[in-house]
């Protein structure tokens, strides 16, 4: 499948004030970039490694107020939709070295706060078939309500409410897969039929020696939503991050299929 992405961005900032971004789509596993092009008027660009090695940040020092950015590209998305709970949790001892550190808690996903829940809800399953329950668990428990979180919110937070948006939903993923031994990340993403259109999130979780989307809202399929970035959580991958204030003026994601 390929898709099409048109993002328009347009803020207020403090004048010469260098902005990260982290908005392009990422030539990585099950995807790749038939063309794209990020053009923000009168600004010096030096472009970085993404986390993980996934995908790339951008510097961008804007000389005025005014920051102007257009971002296009069409994507070419390979990726199958490959079932859950056919695929196996690797051992612990050959789980390879960079990928250690999505065992762990971060700043969003408090892990370490959930074993005794795991352990009580998905004890009896293992590998993917644990990954597939917990899908099903926040799918089913937390509701998706716009404008319920924050950018202080945590899984702990979601997981008390009970509500919360794709950001949160993949929150909860990583937090109870990473309670289970199992390696998962939070994934930045472009989606075809996200609802309503915007940046979009989903959890990554390592089975059978590889990394498989996993999107408790229901919004997107693996085969259908281009990755840009990754991370232990949100804090990692934003999409733009500015030293002082920024005001939005206007804002545009637009995602579908290519014709």
């Amino acid at each position: 499948m390929q898709i099409d992405i048109d993002v328009v961005l347009e803020y207020e900032l403090c004048v010469g004030e260098t902005v990260l971004l982290i908005l392009e789509a990422a030539e990585t596993d099950g995807q790749s970039i038939a063309s794209a092009s990020l053009e923000i008027p009168d600004a010096t660009l030096q472009r970085i490694d993404g986390e993980g090695l996934v995908g790339q940040r951008v510097w961008a020092s804007v000389p005025d107020r005014l920051f102007k950015l257009r971002y296009r590209a069409l994507v070419d998305v390979t990726r199958e939709i490959i079932a859950l709970d056919s695929l196996d949790a690797s051992p612990l001892t050959s789980i390879p070295s960079h990928i250690v550190t999505y065992l762990r808690p971060s700043r969003f996903c408090q892990s370490d706060l959930f074993i005794d829940f795991v352990a009580q809800s998905f004890g009896e399953l293992s590998g993917g078939a644990k990954i597939a329950a917990i899908k099903d668990w926040v799918a089913r428990e937390i509701s998706y309500v716009p404008g319920s979180s924050n950018a202080t919110t945590t899984a702990t937070d979601t997981f008390a409410a009970q509500a919360g948006v794709c950001r949160d939903f993949a929150h909860v993923v990583c937090s109870l897969a990473r309670a289970a031994n199992i390696p998962a990340r939070y994934a930045s993403v472009y989606g075809v039929g996200v609802q309503p259109p915007d940046f979009h999130a989903v959890a990554q979780v390592w089975l059978s020696g590889a990394w498989h989307l996993v999107d408790a809202t229901g919004m997107s399929a693996p085969n259908d939503v281009a990755v840009i970035a990754v991370g232990r959580d949100a804090a990692e991958v934003a999409f733009m991050e500015t030293q002082q204030w920024a005001q939005p003026i206007w804002q545009s994601v637009s995602v579908s299929r290519a014709n």
